[in-house]
């Protein structure tokens, strides 16, 4: 893959950027010192919250979660942070959960759910779902699920569980989302080197997180193992064009679409897979979540503006 023809220059920046406090060795760190250099990574890349916004740190039924808040929000988004299942947390996506407040002017409600190898699947949906019924409950408000990476299949996952359940999710906007697609075809073979996430990262992750034994049909594991598209909330889904895991979006928004519902996917030509934390620095991440902002707030309006 020409990767030098693909991607451009500021986006290689950031690769270099990232590479120089994440390395590409990193699954071969122990637990301990993945977490160190993610979080040192994601410290580094941070922006500073915009002013008028507020956080309050609270317990969702055991689940701990941080609440930002600007003005008298209407609506309520509830985030899941990526990283594998194996890092990050509250602070690693803070900026990000931050700048959807401001931009959107909904409640975020940024989830820190339990990680592995600790703790294995399903406990991180187990907790998703904790969080999702206790937000539901406490502000009362119309929710839009989203998350990146990991917490994208989380979004998605917890989705699937609400239909009949919870009647007040309005849709879901999920960040370049690992769902489950099909290890040995697509763009998992096209770019299974590409930058920042190869596919030994991927299968990497998926090991830990299930310890070894992968569950198959099981929609809380993997969202694309479901039977059944049907009675799902609208679904915007932006992935990176140089990401081994960017067919998943388009399989998932194709089974959606064919059970009649509404999907919208957006790949995003030049970018890899992490590249929200580039948004300050890469003209194409910036545009990407402005298109991300946008899709969260149009949906938790009731809006689909893809027609």
């Amino acid at each position: 893959m020409d990767y030098e023809r693909l991607i451009d220059e500021e986006t290689w920046a950031f690769i270099r950027r990232t590479n120089e406090n994440y390395p590409d060795d990193a699954v071969d760190l122990s637990i301990e010192d993945q977490r160190r250099v993610y979080d040192t990574m994601c410290g580094n890349f941070r922006q500073p919250r915009p002013e008028g916004v507020s956080t309050e740190d609270k317990s969702a039924d055991g689940v701990p979660v941080r609440v930002y808040t600007a003005g008298d929000p209407t609506r309520t988004v509830v985030y899941f942070h990526g990283g594998g299942f194996v890092v990050g947390g509250l602070d690693s996506h803070d900026d990000v959960c931050a700048e959807i407040c401001v931009q959107t002017g909904y409640r975020v409600v940024a989830v820190d759910y339990r990680l592995c190898p600790e703790h294995v699947h399903p406990a991180q949906f187990q907790d998703s779902w904790t969080a999702l019924s206790w937000a539901a409950q406490e502000f009362g408000a119309p929710i839009v699920l989203a998350g990146d990476s990991a917490g994208g299949n989380l979004a998605a996952a917890v989705a699937h569980k609400a239909r009949g359940e919870l009647d007040n999710i309005l849709g879901q906007v999920l960040i370049y989302p690992a769902l489950g697609g099909d290890t040995t075809q697509g763009s998992y073979v096209e770019h299974a080197h590409a930058p920042l996430l190869t596919l030994d990262d991927v299968q990497f992750y998926e090991k830990v997180r299930c310890g070894e034994k992968i569950p198959h049909d099981d929609p809380s594991f993997a969202p694309l193992q479901d039977k059944d598209f049907t009675g799902l909330p609208p679904t915007v889904v932006v992935t990176a064009d140089c990401d081994p895991i960017r067919d998943d979006g388009s399989a998932y928004c194709k089974k959606i679409a064919a059970a009649g519902g509404h999907a919208q996917w957006i790949n995003e030509a030049g970018l890899v897979h992490g590249y929200l934390r580039a948004r300050g620095s890469v003209k194409r991440a910036a545009d990407s979540f402005e298109r991300i902002s946008v899709a969260i707030e149009a949906l938790g309006q009731g809006i689909w503006p893809y027609d």
